[in-house]
């Protein structure tokens, strides 16, 4: 039995494609449906189903998009209320793909709705899991995640819940079986996911500290809440979006690839009160940038810093982007629930800079010029990265916010005195100083190599600790 995983690392999200005599089936697919559409045609073959594991948290899934375009029906497990014309299974029910069979297994935990679904070949043999944010590779599904959409679930039973879904429906299956997880590492829907996307069963087993058979359920409680961290904001807005429905991508994209000239920018700027994304290098951005706007660097951690720092997922947006990567912004930002592009500078800031419109500079050193000034002035340092970073090594008296946390501590930043900012390599402290920027702040240089490159220097670190994967 052939499962085809089609992976998309910047969400490190995996969806699923399998197929038998003409009939396919798709699993947690991504807002754009082409890439599965073109997969099905390729084999000749007609999506049946489309199945989701749970409602979504992280991305908006295109099932309904996938729905309209394929005829597929959509399948969810059993307590989903979508807000859409939809299969509910039931546990235990069986789907039909050519010779092969799909069983509904009912694990509640990370959502009262997830899924596993059981992969059975053409002889009869039980061959994988597809477990969606149930089991992780080295992890299981984070369990504070509904309760932000379902008043009365608390972290505790979810938790409950998945313990007895992992104990009852999953470790008493077979060792040979495939996990088919639906993310791996650098999602923030589990907190330890291993690199690798597939495993057996039975390693899992052996190595998921989640599944440790002598653990009891109070244990499993308090190892899995134990240091979680807030999740994104824009996450329970995604979790709606999944449930109630939402536009067709054809739709997002007509809208957002709307080319702007610098005068067209600034009026439908001001008339839409959108904000100015610009996705551009940090190096880039910090030698010229429209006044107002974000950088967020399409080639990073785009769309989980977009969650982070752009609350309203309605927010309208003005894109800023290198030439040729409008339709790619605009994808990604829709993929995690931004929907509301409403244009680009045509031309990218080349285009504005011609036009001789206003535009603003921050400050950058590399690691040479930062060290002279560390030495002559003593400088007051505020370091973004997240605090187990901070807290594993870092400048002595340097002063933590993390760029998460830095819209509700901006106070900390002074006004009447230099300072220097900085993360690990230069991505995420220039999200900061366009931010700062943005907020009146124009007393501060950003280090361009972060702290990486102080690392090997004689400037004064605290001793090295390893650091958590638990924060």
């Amino acid at each position: 039995m052939k499962v085809e995983q089609i992976y998309t690392g910047c969400l490190a999200h995996a969806a699923y494609y399998i197929e038998s005599k003409g009939e396919a089936a798709v699993f947690d697919p991504l807002r754009e449906v082409q890439p599965y559409l073109d997969r099905a045609d390729k084999d000749g073959a007609k999506i049946k189903y489309v199945f989701e594991t749970h409602f979504h948290a992280d991305f908006v899934s295109g099932h309904l998009d996938l729905k309209k375009k394929s005829g597929a029906q959509i399948v969810f497990g059993p307590t989903a209320k979508p807000g859409y014309e939809a299969t509910v299974a039931e546990d235990g029910q069986v789907f039909e793909i050519g010779d092969y069979k799909i069983k509904v297994i009912h694990t509640p935990g990370h959502t009262m709705e997830s899924t596993t679904f059981l992969l059975i070949d053409a002889e009869g043999k039980e061959h994988g899991l597809i477990t969606g944010d149930t089991l992780f590779i080295g992890d299981v599904g984070r369990p504070d995640l509904a309760q932000h959409v379902i008043a009365d679930l608390t972290e505790e039973k979810l938790a409950g819940h998945l313990f007895d879904s992992l104990r009852n429906k999953i470790m008493p299956l077979a060792d040979e079986l495939i996990v088919y997880p639906n993310h791996g590492a650098g999602s923030a829907c589990g907190k330890n996911m291993s690199t690798e996307t597939t495993d057996t069963l039975g390693n899992q087993k052996q190595t998921n500290y989640a599944l440790r058979a002598d653990m009891t359920k109070d244990e499993f409680i308090k190892e899995l809440l134990t240091g979680l961290t807030t999740p994104p904001g824009y996450f329970p807005q995604n979790v709606l979006m999944n449930i109630k429905g939402y536009e067709s991508l054809d739709t997002v994209m007509d809208r957002g690839l709307n080319p702007l000239d610098p005068e067209g920018f600034e009026e439908v700027a001001n008339a839409t009160q959108a904000l100015i994304l610009d996705t551009r290098s940090a190096d880039d951005f910090s030698k010229g940038f429209i006044p107002k706007s974000i950088n967020i660097g399409l080639k990073g951690s785009f769309a989980q810093w977009v969650g982070e720092m752009i609350p309203d997922v309605k927010q309208p947006i003005l894109l800023v982007t290198d030439p040729g990567d409008e339709e790619e912004a605009v994808t990604r930002l829709s993929r995690v629930g931004y929907d509301n592009t409403v244009g680009y500078l045509q031309g990218g800031y080349e285009a504005w800079e011609k036009s001789d419109s206003l535009s603003f500079e921050v400050g950058r050193v590399d690691i040479d010029a930062f060290l002279s000034i560390y030495k002559d002035e003593s400088p007051l340092v505020f370091d973004v990265r997240k605090k187990s970073e901070f807290d594993s090594q870092h400048l002595v008296g340097a002063i933590n916010i993390p760029l998460n946390e830095i819209n509700e501590h901006l106070e900390e930043f002074p006004k009447d005195k230099a300072f220097i900012i900085h993360c690990a390599g230069g991505y995420r402290s220039m999200i900061a100083a366009s931010i700062l920027k943005q907020r009146g702040w124009d007393n501060f240089v950003d280090i361009s190599g972060g702290f990486k490159d102080m690392v090997n220097t004689e400037l004064p670190l605290t001793a090295y600790v390893c650091p958590t994967t638990m924060l």
